[in-house]
């Protein structure tokens, strides 16, 4: 099975995200800002221009979750 971790603020795009990847049948593990780590460590992983949630399937990061719909379902 493939795994699936999502960086998160609980804002809308990251529940369809949630929502998204578990459908897809992957296990996932969720990582909420302010409970697993912060908007300065969120900044140094995936730069100060990046917005929530931040996708990564198995080990590779996708991005965001239109960039994850684009891979998931376009294959682009």
């Amino acid at each position: 099975m493939k795994r699936s971790v999502i960086y998160s603020n609980n804002n809308q795009e990251s529940e369809r995200a949630i929502s998204l990847i578990s459908s897809l049948g992957y296990e996932l593990r969720v990582f909420v800002v302010g409970e697993d780590f912060t908007q300065t460590e969120f900044e140094m992983e995936f730069g100060s221009d990046a917005s929530y949630p931040q996708v990564t399937i198995g080990t590779n990061h996708v991005g965001t979750l239109k960039e994850t719909l684009r891979k998931e379902f376009l294959m682009t």
